[in-house]
């Protein structure tokens, strides 16, 4: 894949300038609607990162047997969650695809076959989130689907392939979160986490500034507290995502790092 094949995208063509990237601990889809500390940090980013030309993202909330890319021209506005207030499902977030974008992922993708998608849209890990990143909803976004036949090793290899798009102005975001046990959720306590839940947070952390991520691929041997933080990958292979695409002396950064409702961590990681 060269430079000249990406003509096609409308994209940056200043290849000094590399797109910072971000991991998104996203939460309650009620951030969506809520004027609260997190809406404020993603803010704090927004406000600080270059205008992309389009924004990939790999959100928690579309797994699929196979990988996929939304490849609409007007991806749909999607309320995937049950038992919240009417004012949430009424939120629309009418951001345009980038099909151009989408058929450039499915060839640049060459560890695993790739395939367009005209049905899923946008969903709440993606939009919850980028609504206040871009309220104008004038970034073309599309999403790359989670695989999930896949092992977290081929995840973090397969996000190498998309190392060029940061040179294109496409803003790649990873949505989920670190510590994600709903299982466990405590409602008494919303500003506060569980021990093990703080200790896991940290020792991801920790191995993130290290750089040891064949640590974090094999995250199913990091201890109890690991395991109870992370009962199921997909909201923790986005993360993958972003550190299979850093660079070695890529700055690394930390926001909104706080743990809430015992269980769930909203700690996100800026690249860049």
């Amino acid at each position: 894949m060269t430079l000249n094949d990406l003509s096609n995208l409308n994209l940056n063509r200043d290849n000094s300038v590399v797109m910072p990237m971000l991991f998104v601990g996203h939460g309650s889809p009620m951030n969506a609607i809520e004027e609260n500390e997190f809406v404020t940090g993603w803010r704090s980013q927004a406000a600080t990162l270059p205008r992309p030309s389009a924004i990939l993202c790999i959100s928690a909330h579309w797994e699929t047997r196979g990988t996929y890319v939304t490849a609409m021209a007007k991806p749909q506005t999607i309320h995937d969650f049950g038992g919240f207030p009417c004012e949430l499902y009424q939120v629309q977030y009418p951001a345009p695809g980038n099909p151009g974008l989408a058929n450039e992922v499915t060839k640049l993708i060459t560890g695993t076959p790739v395939f367009p998608d005209e049905k899923w849209g946008l969903d709440h890990g993606t939009w919850s989130v980028i609504k206040h990143f871009y309220p104008e909803a004038d970034i073309p976004v599309v999403q790359l689907s989670i695989n999930y036949l896949m092992s977290p090793r081929h995840h973090y290899e397969l996000a190498k392939e998309l190392a060029i798009l940061r040179s294109k102005g496409v803003l790649i975001v990873g949505s989920g979160n670190i510590v994600h046990n709903l299982r466990v959720l405590n409602w008494s306590n919303p500003n506060e986490g569980y021990d093990w839940a703080i200790n896991a947070n940290e020792k991801v952390k920790s191995l993130i500034l290290k750089n040891d991520y064949t640590s974090l691929i094999d995250y199913t041997s990091l201890g109890n507290d690991v395991k109870m933080a992370i009962p199921t990958a997909e909201h923790f292979l986005p993360l993958l995502y972003i550190l299979g695409l850093k660079k070695e002396n890529e700055e690394l950064s930390f926001f909104n790092d706080k743990a809430v409702y015992g269980s769930l961590t909203m700690t996100s990681v800026r690249v860049g």
